[in-house]
């Protein structure tokens, strides 16, 4: 049996579904490697909601999907923007993920970090006002049990006159840091309002303001993660880096060849791509604890496909990509999201993502999958 799926030049073609799933089976935490997946949330599809009204989270539904990425052995990287930070989540709906979430890897011993920012400021803010949002959530965070992830700032990226200011502000957070952090540099691909980040449109420069305020404080910084979907830069930062500080690669295009790594040392993870990609990932990570970096590129080079096509530009809504695959493979029961963001990308690119994702598996059953996109194709006028 075939479906038929539109293409993005107006026509259809007729595609066959897979009849079984990538066989991947839960296990124990990884050796080699930490790697966390950035984790969505699921959106209470009954709630009589706004765009603009306070996020309506589904928090059973949203609690077993992390309990799955936990069962695989990955972390979880909380309440970061794949779960809306600044697109449908504020900050209240934020601290509460956090909190229950932090709860829940208590209860299972899940490794768990969950994301610091400064979006309960809504408006024009001083440097001052911008530390101190920093602080009322690294305090939650730390209150919660949590490894903080001090997150890229759109007020401080406003707020900030130069390179100067960033290290004033980040070197006050992480003198009162209570543990080691992972610093998250974040790019405008994913986020437009961070251009400049680092106090430079140029990131020769921008990187050479980073690297020093990891230098400035090494024993407080566990790690960075870097999302500039650029691998050359990635690793040169990577190689700059103080000893026993990590390198989480964020970069969603080139994951595969930084994971595995070179000569010089390798990169572990904290990616959105692994939050559709849980089970699969985990089986690669796996064999990579064994030695065998060929096998872990055979599992993890086929997925870049998806990952490139659900993180096109515009970026920063790839999340409508990743909530749609969570809802084709049973995670959730509708494909609804917190800001009415399921509407962020059109019917044939999540034709696209289907194909990707059914090709390598990753829908526990094919078939349930393939009534749900049937279904969706349904309600546009498409006829099977």
């Amino acid at each position: 049996m075939t479906i038929r799926l539109p293409d993005s030049k107006g026509g259809f073609r007729a595609y066959e579904p897979r009849k079984e799933p990538f066989a991947a089976t839960p296990g124990t935490p990884f050796t080699s490697r930490t790697v966390f997946s950035a984790a969505h949330v699921v959106a209470d599809p009954f709630a009589d909601s706004t765009p603009d009204s306070p996020a309506a989270v589904d928090w059973d539904a949203t609690l077993a999907f992390r309990r799955h990425l936990w069962s695989h052995g990955l972390g979880v990287a909380e309440a970061m923007d794949t779960a809306q930070r600044g697109m449908g989540l504020d900050w209240a709906g934020a601290a509460e993920l956090i909190r229950r979430s932090s709860a829940e890897a208590k209860s299972v011993g899940g490794l768990i970090a969950c994301g610091v920012g400064t979006d309960q400021l809504t408006g024009p803010a001083t440097l001052a006002e911008v530390r101190a949002a920093y602080e009322e959530q690294l305090a939650l965070v730390e209150e919660s049990g949590a490894q903080a992830i001090l997150m890229a700032s759109r007020a401080l990226a406003a707020a900030a006159k130069g390179p100067e200011d960033y290290l004033e502000v980040y070197g006050h957070l992480l003198r009162q840091s209570a543990e080691p952090v992972i610093l998250h540099w974040l790019g405008p691909m994913f986020d437009p309002a961070l251009e400049g980040y680092w106090g430079s449109s140029d990131l020769d420069a921008a990187t050479d303001t980073f690297l020093e305020v990891i230098a400035a404080h090494p024993d407080k910084v566990d790690g960075i993660k870097v999302s500039l979907l650029e691998a050359r830069r990635e690793i040169d930062i990577r190689r700059r880096l103080p000893q026993g500080v990590r390198c989480y690669t964020g970069d969603d295009f080139n994951y595969p060849e930084l994971i595995a790594g070179d000569e010089q040392g390798f990169s572990h993870a904290l990616l959105g791509i692994f939050d559709p990609l849980g089970p699969l990932a985990a089986e690669a990570v796996r064999v990579l604890d064994t030695g065998d970096a060929k096998g872990f590129r055979e599992l993890l080079d086929p997925t870049v496909e998806l990952s490139r096509h659900l993180f096109q530009a515009p970026t920063r809504f790839y999340k409508t990509g990743v909530v749609f695959l969570a809802w084709l493979a049973g995670h959730q029961s509708h494909f609804t999201m917190v800001g009415g963001l399921q509407s962020a990308r059109s019917l044939p690119h999540f034709a696209r993502a289907y194909e990707l994702a059914d090709g390598l598996g990753l829908f526990p059953d094919p078939k349930p999958a393939e009534e749900r996109m049937k279904n969706l194709l349904s309600l546009y006028g498409v006829n099977q």
